[in-house]
């Protein structure tokens, strides 16, 4: 399974959730052991860490990745263009499959 391109343009100082049901071969796969993480770079090979996604799993048995960023946690990182990744995994990285990969466009906030 390869990972799906998805662009997000997130508004700087605001709330943000996307939420992903993942699939194999079409039917919903169980994430029971799994946990999920995403991050944002200025470059795909920056080793500093732009931003970091909570990410939850509501009921892990229907497949549903929660990705979100707090108003203070986008406040807080610069505006402008970032690559991000969203991966899950299982206990000690022994499984680690990339979900989604893409651009974030990081819009400057005006009032604050």
């Amino acid at each position: 399974m390869s990972a799906a391109n998805h662009d997000l343009v997130i508004d700087q100082g605001t709330s943000f959730a996307l939420e992903v049901t993942i699939k194999e071969e079409g039917v919903v796969k169980s994430l029971v052991n799994y946990a999920a993480r995403a991050q944002m770079r200025l470059t795909k090979t920056n080793s500093s860490v732009a931003g970091s996604f909570t990410c939850t799993l509501p009921t892990p048995s229907n497949g549903v990745v929660k990705m979100e960023l707090t108003p203070s946690t986008s406040s807080a990182i610069a505006a402008g263009s970032y690559f991000y990744d969203l991966e899950i995994y299982t206990a000690s990285d022994l499984v680690v499959k990339r979900i989604l990969e893409g651009k974030v466009t990081l819009t400057q906030e005006v009032t604050r």
